[in-house]
């Protein structure tokens, strides 16, 4: 530890900063290249399905505007839900976790990493963070020069801390963490539909152009135009619902059902999986590796019923829950926690914005009150973890 606390950010000797300027820029448009995938693909779609499915495929006028107004509808709901997920307002961490100059100074002038403890301990004592590392110290950024609020992780490609870090999602550019992670569930949810919704609609002209051209090629047309004859069968297959549909643009139909099968069956279990975490109250990294607190290691340390922890991500307003408008509960930096760990947690959140929930955000006076009445009336009162 006591290496990880050298802040070190002194530029190599001879490092050109207009060069260090160039290589910032060619990264940062380097790293929209995915969303313009993306983005491209979800274009070639409208046109794929708007005009050459509805407009030029589909006879029917009912069944047209009945495709139009389902597809547009998940279209809008899809484009907003990933336009919020990509260009959501990340906020930084609070000043209260960063570390004052007289407190980094006391660190970085620590001689063993027990005093180096010491100075973080002091420090973090007032501010609600329940998690510990694995050696059982407070968790500090060296980077960010700051104590991590609990569930927060130092995101190496935003070179920031970040709250509620979920993982850094190359696809929209940007961190799924506290700020955006009900736009990106919305995003992966109406992503999925717009997916089922384009197969579904797309099948049973997939198999018809499939039979045509079953029947393309028994009656040998492909050999006979080579040649350049042609027999009456063929004639009949071209000038007729074979040829019309070709001319229509059937191959973007049938890439659009390919494309859009391939992307369901991505989306569908990512889906899924994030709907796990979700009714678990975990983020991924904290699925690879469980919340240390001071008891130890616990994964279900945060969760606190399925449908509370559905609440905590998508709000306690049902008619927003489908819409991509921030609804989460709390700050991002407190959570309620279980029972088994609530003692362990120090402060109160400002204004308001902790919340009740099975496991509780107390002031510290009111842990030392209840731990030292534990202490003396034993058998009286509520049996709580030791604090170690």
């Amino acid at each position: 530890m006591a290496s990880s606390v050298q802040n070190n950010r002194v530029s190599p000797s001879g490092y050109c900063a207009c060069c260090r300027t160039c290589n910032m820029w060619c990264w940062r448009a380097l790293k929209w290249l995915p969303v313009l995938l993306i983005v491209s693909i979800v274009t070639w779609s409208y046109y794929a399905y708007v005009l050459q499915l509805c407009i030029f495929t589909i006879e029917s006028t009912v069944q047209q505007c009945v495709y139009l107004v389902i597809y547009h509808i998940l279209f809008i709901m899809f484009a907003w839900s990933y336009w919020r997920t990509i260009f959501a307002n990340i906020k930084s961490i609070p000043d209260k976790y960063k570390l004052p100059e007289e407190e980094l100074e006391k660190l970085l002038s620590a001689d063993t990493e027990e005093g180096q403890r010491t100075v973080l301990e002091n420090y973090a004592k007032d501010l609600p963070i329940v998690t510990r590392t694995m050696s059982g110290s407070v968790r500090y950024c060296n980077r960010c020069v700051l104590v991590k609020p609990d569930r927060a992780h130092h995101c190496s490609i935003c070179a920031r801390c970040v709250l509620k870090m979920d993982h850094h999602c190359p696809w929209v550019n940007n961190c799924v963490c506290f700020h955006n992670y009900k736009f990106f569930m919305l995003f992966l949810g109406y992503a999925l539909l717009y997916c089922i919704f384009i197969m579904s609609t797309c099948l049973p002209y997939f198999i018809r152009f499939w039979k045509m051209y079953q029947e393309y090629k028994h009656a040998h047309c492909d050999r006979f135009i080579e040649n350049g004859s042609y027999t009456k069968q063929c004639m009949d297959i071209l000038n007729g619902d074979f040829g019309a549909a070709g001319s229509s643009g059937r191959y973007h139909i049938v890439f659009a059902f390919f494309v859009a099968l391939m992307f369901a069956v991505s989306l569908g279990s990512l889906f899924g999986y994030h709907c796990y975490l979700v009714s678990h109250n975990r983020t991924t990294l904290e699925a690879f590796r469980a919340p240390m607190f001071r008891g130890g290691a616990d994964k279900n340390g945060f969760s606190i019923g399925a449908f509370k922890n559905f609440k905590e991500v998508f709000g306690n307003s049902p008619n927003l829950w489908f819409l991509p408008v921030f609804t989460s509960l709390g700050d991002g930096c407190e959570y309620p926690v279980r029972r088994e760990h609530q003692l362990q947690t120090f402060t109160t959140a400002p204004d308001g914005l902790g919340y009740e929930s099975m496991g509780t955000t107390r002031s510290s006076v009111a842990v030392a009150h209840e731990t030292e009445r534990w202490r003396l009336c034993p058998r009286r009162g509520r049996t709580v973890p030791q604090i170690v």
